[in-house]
């Protein structure tokens, strides 16, 4: 396979309301690209949405049973070609318009991670900031303050979901965590490499419950547990 730019990873479990309008987007960027779909086992129709891209992306991943976006990042790790890797979930809460923005910091010599922020600001960059609720808003600077202070960085949004890496740093990660703690297992895994990050304002538009969130008050709990256990154990 031609080495391409950009390894975009896209875990999905139960998105079919959104997942078919995120790839159409994806398909359009004139980025050279190699895109790698992870279904993690789901029971809504999600699955035959991307079996029916089949032809159209490079790679597809079927979980036998539901193991969790961490889970689903590792499985795509062995096949990326890209000489960047961006994580991207299946939903519409992040534009994928902005991987030009990180795209453009992470092509520099000096830069090996680029993070999108959802509450960095830009004057050149009208970015749109929209957490569908205050307890979001707050829960991400309390959990980005602990993980600033463990990590001794000084990140603004420690857990976007728009973390963009130069293949051989992705690939240089162990990476153990199943579920969403897996934003924390990579803020310290790179804080122990000592590798800088740096950050770019995005796009973000939060989902409530009703309409698909699935991040929860107990992942903010299991996301200080793995900072505690990759930083100190």
């Amino acid at each position: 396979m031609k080495r391409r730019k950009l390894t975009i990873i896209i875990p999905a479990f139960n998105e079919k309301n959104t997942l078919t309008i995120l790839l159409n987007k994806i398909l359009k960027l004139k980025t050279s690209k190699q895109i790698i779909l992870i279904d993690d086992k789901s029971t809504d129709g999600t699955r035959n949405i991307i079996l029916n891209y089949k032809k159209k992306v490079q790679k597809i991943i079927l979980h036998q049973k539901n193991l969790g976006k961490g889970a689903a990042i590792r499985s795509a790790r062995k096949f990326v070609k890209g000489s960047y890797v961006i994580i991207q979930d299946a939903d519409l809460e992040y534009d994928p318009s902005d991987y030009k923005h990180l795209l453009k910091e992470i092509k520099k010599k000096e830069v090996d991670v680029v993070y999108g922020s959802r509450v960095l600001k830009n004057k050149k960059y009208k970015n749109i900031q929209n957490f569908s609720h205050g307890i979001r808003i707050y829960g991400n600077i309390f959990l980005t303050k602990i993980s600033n202070y463990i990590n001794k960085q000084r990140l603004t949004d420690a857990h976007t979901c728009y973390k963009m890496f130069k293949t051989h740093i992705f690939l240089s990660l162990d990476l153990r965590e199943d579920g969403f703690s897996f934003c924390p297992e990579v803020n310290t895994k790179l804080s122990l490499k000592k590798i800088k990050i740096k950050e770019v304002p995005i796009n973000y538009s939060g989902r409530t419950y009703d309409q698909g969130k699935k991040i929860t008050a107990f992942d903010g709990i299991r996301a200080l547990v793995a900072l505690i256990k990759y930083r100190f154990f």
